[in-house]
């Protein structure tokens, strides 16, 4: 499991291929979903849990003045050799 760390007003990109099927928890403070059409979607609060696959959510963004944190976890899967060969940015 690792933690992504958003300061307020600060964005994090969604590449498919480095965030192979995670699943979310807000931990600390609000992280409000870009979609890929550029439309604000869901601002979501501490512990609101989210899966980003097929969700066509282009961003992660901390619409506070303060740092949002939220869980990541991928699910058991393939092993190494399977999985990207680019890291996630958390």
């Amino acid at each position: 499991m690792r933690t992504l760390e958003l300061r307020g007003g600060t964005r994090a990109t969604v590449v498919a291929a480095d965030w192979h099927d995670p699943f979310g928890v807000v931990t600390r403070g609000r992280v409000r979903l870009e979609l890929r059409e550029g439309e604000p979607g869901s601002v979501l609060g501490r512990d609101a849990g989210f899966w980003l696959r097929g969700t066509g959510v282009r961003a992660l963004r901390d619409p506070g003045r303060r740092t949002a944190r939220v869980r990541i976890a991928r699910p058991p899967g393939p092993g190494p050799s399977q999985r990207s060969q680019h890291p996630a940015p958390w």
